[in-house]
C-alpha cells in the first residue's frame, strides 16, 4: 500500500504525525531523522514529512536528514523544525527570538498563497485567518533560496512556506495536534493532494500486520502479559489470546498495594472474560510498600516500581510452574516518547514509565524478550482496537489507569494510610462524576494527595489536615489535554463530599493546568 514516510528528530509529537495520517485512511511509517534512503524504505513511499525537534536548527550538531532523502524526487512536509532546517541548508535564516510562539497562535494567508495555480489547491478553502498550534523558540528571520511565504503568524513570522520548484512545503505550526484548526485538512491536503496517496490503512490492518510480526517472533513459546486491569493491558491481553493459542499466554494480575478502590475485583472480572486458560492473581502490597518506603523523587519511585513489577513476576513464574516466557506489556507510544525512546536517537525524558525505563525491563527488552502489541498506538487508537476486537464498552471506555497506580499520584513519600485516603477521595470523585453524567464527558479524572497539610476547621476546633487536587482533563489521545470547564456548582459540591466522607482531608483544589506545559499526571 501507499505509504508516508516520517523522519523523527526527536520531536515529542512525531508519533502524532504518523498517527493522524493512519486516520486518513494512509499507511505511515516513522524512521530516524538521519535515516539513509534505500530501495526498502522508499518502496511505494509517495512522501516525506520532517518532524519537529527539541533541537536548533543553527546548533552544531543539530539532527539532520540524510542528502539521500531530499534527492529522491518525493513531496515534502517539513513541519516546526524541519523547515527550519531546509530554511538554514537553502541560505535562509532562523534566529532564537525573545518571544517564543507556543499554544494557539493565529496564522494568517497572504494573497499570493491564492494567486499561484501551483499551490491554490493546497490553500483553496482555507480561511484567511485560523488558529494554529505551535511550539518554537527559533523563527525563520528570512526564507531560504527557492522558498516564498505565503502565511505568517500574528507576529508576521513566516508560518507557511512553499518551494518554488519542488513539491515541498513547510508549516511553522503543528497541524497533526488536535488543538490546530484545519490541521487534519492541511494534512489532507498534503496527504492526497501533493502526494496522491490511495487509502489502505485501518484498525483492522493494524491487528493482521501486528499479529504477523508477534507470531513470527514468539513461534510456539509461552508469552506472560503483567496486567494491571487499566484499558491498555487488557486491550493487549485480548490481542495475545486472538493472535496466539490461548494455552501459551499467560496472565499474570500483581496486586501493588497502589490500586484504587475495589479494583481488584474488578480487574479479575473484567479478565474473566477474556476467555484466558491461565490467569492469576499475586497479593504483593507488602513488597512495593516496603520497597517504597522513604522514597519520595518521581523516577525513583517509577524505577522501583517497574524493578518490583519484574520481581514479583519472577518470584510468581517460579512459585506457579509458569514456564521461561516472553514478557508482554501493555505499553503505548505516549509512554515510550516521554520516556525518551521514540525511533530517533534526539528524543528527550519528560518522565520515565516504569514500563520503559524500569533497569530490568530495559534489559529483558535489550534480549529481545519483551512483546509490546500496542507500541505504535495511542490511548484513543487503543480504544478503538479494543472494539475491534470485541470488548465491551465498559473495559475500553474507562479512564486511563497508570501502571505505577497511586504511586505517581502521591507526591512525596508513599505509605498504606495515604493509599487508602486517596483511594477513598478518588472513589468518591469519581462516583460523583458518574452520578452527574460527567463521566463520559471526560478522556480523564483523578485525585492527587499533595505532600502538604493545610489549616481549617472541624466543628470549633483547629484541624491540621491533608490536602487533595483534582484533575479532570479533556483530550483525544493523550498528547495535549485542557482541564474541563466544571460548573462551579458541581465542583463546589464535589469538593464538600469529599471533605465531609474523608476526614483527614481538609481542602480540596482543582488542577487547571494545560498539556503542555504540564503533563497529564503530575509526577
Amino acid at each position: 500500500m501507499d505509504k508516508i514516510v516520517i523522519l523523527d528528530f526527536g520531536s515529542q509529537y512525531t508519533q502524532l504525525i504518523g498517527r493522524r495520517i493512519r486516520e486518513l485512511g494512509v499507511y505511515s511509517e516513522i524512521v530516524p531523522g538521519e535515516r539513509v534512503a534505500d530501495a526498502d524504505l522508499l518502496r511505494d513511499c509517495v512522501g516525506i514529512v520532517l518532524s519537529g525537534s527539541p533541537s536548533s536548527a543553527w546548533m552544531e550538531g543539530a539532527p539532520s536528514p540524510d542528502r539521500s532523502m531530499l534527492d529522491a524526487g518525493l513531496p515534502i512536509l517539513a513541519i516546526c523544525y524541519g523547515i527550519q532546517w531546509l530554511t538554514i541548508h537553502a541560505g535562509g535564516s532562523v534566529e532564537r527570538r525573545e518571544t517564543r510562539e507556543y499554544g494557539s497562535m493565529p496564522v494568517h494567508l497572504l494573497p499570493e498563497a491564492r494567486a499561484e495555480a501551483a499551490w491554490s489547491a493546497f490553500t483553496e478553502g482555507l480561511p484567511e485567518r485560523f488558529v494554529s498550534w505551535m511550539s518554537h523558540g527559533d523563527s525563520i528571520v528570512r526564507p531560504g533560496d527557492g522558498w516564498k511565504t505565503i502565511g505568517v503568524s500574528e507576529a508576521g513570522v513566516p508560518a507557511i512556506l512553499v518551494h518554488a520548484t519542488k513539491p515541498w512545503i513547510g508549516l511553522q505550526f503543528h497541524p497533526e495536534v488536535s488543538h490546530c484548526e484545519h490541521g487534519m485538512e492541511i494534512l489532507s491536503r498534503f496527504v492526497f493532494g501533493v502526494c496522491a496517496a490511495r487509502r489502505g490503512w485501518s484498525m483492522e490492518a493494524y491487528l493482521e500486520e501486528e499479529a504477523r510480526r508477534i507470531r513470527a517472533k514468539v513461534g510456539s513459546e509461552p508469552v506472560l502479559l503483567l496486567i494491571s486491569g487499566g484499558v491498555d493491558s487488557t486491550v493487549a491481553g485480548a490481542f495475545l489470546l486472538k493472535t496466539l493459542n490461548p494455552e501459551q499466554v499467560y496472565l499474570l494480575y500483581i496486586d501493588t498495594g497502589l490500586m484504587r478502590k475495589a479494583e481488584n475485583e474488578e480487574v479479575m472480572r473484567n479478565l474473566s472474560r477474556l476467555g484466558a486458560r491461565h490467569l492469576e492473581a499475586v497479593d504483593a502490597e507488602a513488597q512495593f510498600l516496603n520497597a517504597l518506603r522513604g522514597i519520595s523523587d518521581p523516577e525513583q519511585k517509577r524505577h522501583i516500581i517497574g524493578d518490583m513489577f519484574i520481581k514479583v513476576q519472577e518470584e510468581a513464574v517460579a512459585r506457579l510452574g509458569i514456564p521461561e516466557a516472553f514478557l508482554a506489556q501493555g505499553t503505548l507510544y505516549t509512554d515510550l516518547i516521554e520516556s525518551g525512546k521514540g525511533v530517533g536517537n534526539k528524543a528527550q525524558v519528560i518522565k520515565s514509565h516504569h514500563n520503559v525505563r524500569s533497569p530490568l525491563i530495559e534489559k529483558k527488552r535489550a534480549e529481545g524478550r519483551v512483546i509490546e502489541p500496542l507500541d505504535r498506538l495511542y490511548k484513543d487508537e487503543v480504544r478503538a482496537l479494543g472494539r475491534v476486537l470485541g470488548l465491551p464498552e465498559e473495559i475500553v471506555g474507562r479512564h486511563p489507569f497508570p501502571g505505577p497506580g497511586l504511586g505517581v499520584r502521591i507526591l512525596g513519600d508513599i505509605t498504606k494510610e495515604k493509599c487508602d485516603i486517596l483511594r477513598e477521595a478518588d472513589s468518591i470523585y469519581i462516583d460523583e462524576l458518574r452520578r452527574r453524567g460527567l463521566y463520559d464527558r471526560i478522556w480523564q479524572a483523578f485525585c492527587v494527595l499533595l505532600p502538604v497539610r493545610s489549616v481549617g476547621v472541624a466543628g470549633d476546633e483547629r484541624a491540621y489536615k491533608y490536602v487533595v487536587a483534582l484533575r479532570a482533563i479533556q483530550s483525544e489521545d493523550g498528547m495535549t489535554a485542557k482541564p474541563y470547564a466544571f460548573d462551579a456548582k458541581d465542583l463546589f459540591e464535589i469538593s464538600a463530599a469529599i471533605t465531609n466522607r474523608v476526614p483527614q482531608i481538609g481542602r480540596v483544589v482543582y488542577d487547571v493546568s494545560s498539556k503542555p506545559p504540564a503533563t497529564i499526571e503530575w509526577e
